[in-house]
């Protein structure tokens, strides 16, 4: 049914649920592309910036993001080239990116929350505004767990 599916992972431990729901989407392995977005440390942490090397923080964040994301494809047999490490705002990213690569369907794990999280937006709603293909939500969380 789909042609390529962009897998986006927040390197959390519900990232396997949601490429585990991928890889059942998927009749065939290279269909799958990996990405995850490293947010700009100044934007993710409020801190004073003169206490910290924010390039080097940035760096380490964006070093550690890529050997991790590495990892969880080569687990499934996923190539370098079909991995992505990219640093902004997630939505806006995915939404890019799945449009780069000709992605007929994202995936994306979501906690489904309630009350004003809902109303301050979650970034799998922000990714499903303004997608240009299909969008899968996982439910991931402590009561998404079997």
């Amino acid at each position: 049914m789909y042609k390529k599916i962009l897998v986006a992972v927040d390197l959390s431990d519900d990232s396997q649920r949601v490429i585990d729901t991928a890889k059942m989407m998927a009749d065939d392995i290279g269909k799958l592309q990996l990405v995850h977005v490293v947010e700009p440390v100044a934007a993710a942490y409020s801190m004073d910036i003169y206490a910290v090397n924010i390039s080097e923080l940035q760096q380490e964040a964006i070093n550690f993001a890529e050997k991790r994301l590495q990892e969880l494809g080569a687990n499934i047999g996923i190539g370098s080239d079909s991995v992505h490490t990219l640093l902004g705002a997630p939505a806006p990213e995915i939404r890019n990116l799945a449009n780069e690569i000709g992605a007929d369907a994202i995936v994306i794990g979501s906690h489904g929350h309630s009350g004003w999280k809902i109303l301050l937006g979650s970034t799998a709603i922000k990714v499903l505004h303004g997608a240009t293909c299909d969008v899968m939500t996982v439910h991931v969380g402590d009561e998404a767990k079997d």
